[in-house]
């Protein structure tokens, strides 16, 4: 637990650490990362989300997130974006989040950490990498300003997580860690769970945990669709004030 004198921990809030899956979108009505049978829209993930599948078929890739960028921007903040809201009222609060949608900031979060990029970007394919905001669709001959062809600004399998090391220092400060819509299962990021300090309490907010309580995890389970468990465990801890 962190070492604070008594005067510096009436002065400071408590730090809250959120980390968010495409199930925290779910209920916008956006689709989870890909289906049971590994498809992502009826594509093989190596297809449209690889460095190989860009090289392969850049055009198929484009169009892919071009559907991706339309269906986002149609798309809405549930209860559960705008509850996490609240938090910030009364904790130092972080999103760290799998999702490449901006539905927290829409829904006015304004600490949020996309791990794997945003939709709503572009950047260059060559160095120095400038990256853009782009709500339209991004074409092949959309060009940077030094000339080079522009891609989503998402981090694709096989590329560093760039913003991992912070997430992970953002982490291991927190004095409550939530988890909402994400099985844990793919890595790096699935490794910032162990970046907490033991006896952190963590709730995990999902329909189908895929963690169980075990000794030693202070683990605590709310089994619903985030846009229900959220709501209810963000009046729990402004009620209990902790």
């Amino acid at each position: 637990m962190k070492n604070v004198s008594l005067g510096e921990s009436k002065a400071m809030k408590r730090k809250i650490t959120i980390l968010t899956g495409a199930g925290m979108s779910a209920d916008s009505g956006l689709k989870t990362f890909r289906d049971a049978d590994g498809l992502w829209e009826g594509h093989d993930v190596m297809d449209v989300a690889s460095p190989q599948g860009f090289r392969s078929n850049p055009e198929l890739v484009l169009q892919f997130y071009n559907e991706r960028r339309r269906q986002l921007l149609q798309a809405r903040p549930n209860a559960g974006h705008k509850a996490l809201v609240e938090l910030e009222k009364k904790f130092d609060t972080h999103i760290i989040t799998q999702n490449v949608d901006d539905l927290h900031e829409r829904a006015g979060s304004s600490r949020v950490l996309h791990l794997h990029g945003e939709l709503l970007k572009v950047r260059s394919t060559a160095p120095p990498y400038s990256v853009y905001r782009w709500e339209k669709d991004l074409y092949l001959g959309d060009l940077c300003e030094a000339g080079n062809q522009l891609r989503p600004h998402i981090v694709w399998f096989g590329e560093e997580v760039p913003l991992l090391p912070r997430a992970a220092s953002i982490t291991s400060e927190a004095d409550i860690l939530i988890i909402v819509g994400t099985s844990l299962q793919v890595y790096p990021a699935a490794s910032l769970l162990y970046y907490a300090d033991e006896g952190v309490p963590i709730y995990l907010v999902d329909p189908r945990p895929a963690l169980a309580p075990t000794p030693g995890l202070n683990l605590h389970l709310i089994p619903h669709k985030a846009s229900e468990g959220v709501p209810e465990l963000v009046s729990r801890l402004l009620d209990q004030g902790v």
